[in-house]
């Protein structure tokens, strides 16, 4: 059974797309998880027993992790979960894997990757058994500062390479006549080539392959569009725009219905205000989390194709 087999599998298990971030902020955790050795195990576990049967997956980035007493935290929630009997996506956004089978690689269901160095870079998870999502569009307000940027296609790419100049759309133009402006409305974004180039990775690649997409449903949309079997773990959207859901997994083909849609703060912290005027202990920080991530999974299903 392929990493995107048992996606599918939990999908139709849970009912659901809803894919939980396993990435505890220290400042935030309650003061019982505290007393431990390990606090974000002792907060991440809670997590998993809560919400295990509401969640398709469960993703876990290693920014969150990053010190001496963090790496032991974090593959034991990985083990835990996968326990669970819950994939999980170590979200690492990895531009060189030199070696899939080191570190936590081995441990998990599937890995997110950048597409910049290029496909050498990343041949060995494409070579291995996880499944691999190419990061193509984020939801942070400063992607926009290269994802969107148009790229140069056709007759114009030719000229681009042959003086060296890179068509990024500046803004700068503005004395170009109306004819230009609607010519680019029409060039691709890097967001949309980075997703066309996934999709050719696909094509020859062992493992499974998806692309990392966040922003509104419209953009989802449009880079279904241009990967129409590839599918989507999408990332900050959960919240604020459930329609994301109707467009993270194909419509038909070996991939059909494998599809995350991922949320963190929402379900790690929503025990933040259990309890309202007394301190919320932890049953409550629990519970909260198990009502959040089975409010966001019934959301999102209002909204599957």
């Amino acid at each position: 059974m392929t990493v995107f087999d048992r996606l599918r599998e939990r999908t139709r298990r849970t009912e659901g797309l809803l894919a939980v971030g396993l990435n505890p902020d220290r400042s935030r955790l309650p003061d019982d998880c505290r007393e431990y050795d390990y606090p974000r195990r002792a907060f991440t576990r809670r997590i998993v027993d809560a919400t295990h049967d509401s969640v398709a997956a469960y993703t876990v980035n290693p920014a969150y992790y990053a010190d001496a007493e963090g790496w032991t935290a974090l593959a034991e929630t990985v083990a835990y979960a996968r326990g669970r009997g819950v994939p999980v996506v170590l979200d690492g956004k990895y531009a060189d894997l030199p070696d899939p089978s080191a570190d936590l690689l081995d441990r998990v269901d599937a890995v997110t990757v950048s597409p910049y160095l290029g496909r050498a870079a990343l041949r060995p998870a494409f070579d291995s058994d996880l499944g691999v999502f190419v990061t193509c569009r984020t939801p942070n307000p400063g992607a926009a500062d290269l994802q969107d940027q148009r790229i140069a296609t056709g007759e114009n790419e030719g000229q681009a390479c042959a003086t060296g100049e890179k068509d990024f759309g500046d803004a700068g133009d503005e004395g170009d006549d109306e004819s230009d402006g609607e010519s680019d409305a029409e060039e691709p974004t890097l967001a949309d080539g980075v997703a066309d180039l996934a999709a050719s990775w696909a094509a020859d690649a062992r493992a499974d392959v998806g692309l990392l997409v966040g922003g509104s449903s419209d953009d989802l949309q449009r880079l279904r569009e241009r990967a129409p079997d590839l599918p989507f773990l999408a990332v900050g959207g959960a919240r604020n725009d459930p329609e994301v859901a109707a467009h993270v997994a194909p419509d038909g083909g070996a991939n059909e219905a494998v599809g995350l849609v991922e949320a963190t703060r929402e379900v790690l912290y929503a025990g933040e205000t259990a309890g309202r005027s007394r301190t919320p202990g932890r049953d409550d920080h629990a519970a909260a989390a198990g009502q959040s991530a089975r409010r966001l999974a019934r959301q999102l299903n209002r909204h599957r194709e």
